[in-house]
């Protein structure tokens, strides 16, 4: 595979995507660099459909082959929830600060409170084959916000492996662990065994 446009308008998550995958190909292309300015509907019930859709839109947009990523947070005590909503979970327009309220407020009640951030990468290739693969990392979710970093979900996010919530990780401890580098790595591990 020489050439793939990676859907997504995130300057750091095609960055790191890029340094995580560049060595699979000749070209990594962002949608701007082809001038491609689109935010595609996520439509789906799952990760892996919403980043199939994402993926096989920017491809049929480019012609060429395209990587698309969807992840959230799933709690355990919520049957899954927020998951695919997670960056809208308290509508819109989207806010970390209220979407962390209302996962705390909903959460109150339960014992239960294990939770992962989980991420699925999907390659849609031009002959429509498609490749996937998902990463995870487990946790919990605290009753109350710890650390000055981070975005979204990750001030109340306690990483078992980190043992600290994602806000108070460096940002070189989080890509560590993170369910984006597992995916891409998943992924990368698939392209070079096809090779």
């Amino acid at each position: 595979m020489k050439e793939i446009v990676i859907a997504s308008n995130n300057s750091s998550k095609i960055e790191e995507i890029k340094q995580i995958m560049g060595g699979c190909f000749d070209r990594m292309y962002s949608p701007k660099e082809l001038g491609i300015d689109i935010d595609v509907l996520e439509s789906g019930g799952s990760f892996y459909e919403n980043a199939l859709i994402k993926a096989r839109a920017i491809s049929d947009l480019t012609g060429k082959s395209a990587l698309a990523d969807d992840s959230g947070l799933t709690a355990e005590a919520l049957n899954g929830a927020p998951g695919v909503f997670s960056a809208r979970y308290a509508g819109y327009p989207a806010d970390d600060k209220k979407n962390i309220e209302k996962l705390l407020n909903e959460l109150s009640e339960q014992k239960n409170r294990r939770a992962a951030f989980v991420c699925c990468i999907v390659i849609y290739n031009r002959d429509g084959s498609v490749i996937t693969a998902e990463g995870r990392v487990e946790g919990e979710i605290l009753e109350e916000e710890r650390g000055e970093g981070g975005f979204g979900y990750d001030p109340v996010f306690y990483s078992y492996e980190l043992k600290k919530t994602f806000a108070q990780a460096t940002q070189q401890e989080k890509n560590s662990v993170s369910h984006r580098a597992r995916a891409l790595k998943a992924i990368e591990l698939i392209l070079r065994q096809g090779q």
